[in-house]
């Protein structure tokens, strides 16, 4: 299995870039992980937040391969302990699943289109956090869930 974690726009922050890079450089010794960027979407400050969420998702979906498994990482989904989410991730790798795909939104979220694609929704936290800062937690929280997986002692409850 691979994990994608797609998102829209650079990382502009470079503690944070810096950070999910020393993360995605530990996680492939573990798991094959792709970071990738999708664009910003042009013209964005002239748009709706509607319309701009409808474009966005149009890039993420133009991002997806027909059998993955879609998980948005959404304020209203699931919330989980680190050792949860290492379970989750067992779970899919153990499943056969080809590409378990995490999408980080835009500032407005998801279109409807997103959320009918989306296996499910994640919450890292019921607080709000920028989108870089996201990233950076995510990657760190798919390491952690691989050390887990090998009893290896990076987590400690």
């Amino acid at each position: 299995m691979k994990i994608f974690l797609l998102a829209i726009g650079k990382t502009q922050t470079d503690y944070l870039r810096s950070g999910i890079d020393m993360y995605m450089s530990r996680i492939v010794h573990y798991i094959p992980m792709e970071f990738k960027i999708l664009p910003d979407i042009k013209g964005g400050r002239g748009l709706t937040e509607e319309q701009q969420k409808e474009k966005e998702g149009a890039t993420m979906m133009s991002a997806l391969q027909p059998g993955d498994a879609v998980v948005l990482l959404d304020e209203r989904g699931r919330e989980f302990t680190s050792r949860e989410f290492a379970q989750f991730v067992e779970t899919r790798m153990n499943s056969g699943l080809k590409r378990l795909v995490f999408v980080i939104g835009g500032p407005y979220g998801f279109s409807d289109a997103m959320y009918k694609r989306a296996d499910g929704k994640i919450s890292l936290s019921r607080m709000t956090f920028s989108h870089e800062m996201i990233r950076l937690f995510f990657v760190e929280q798919v390491y952690r869930s691989m050390t887990i997986l090998r009893g290896e002692p990076y987590h400690h409850d």
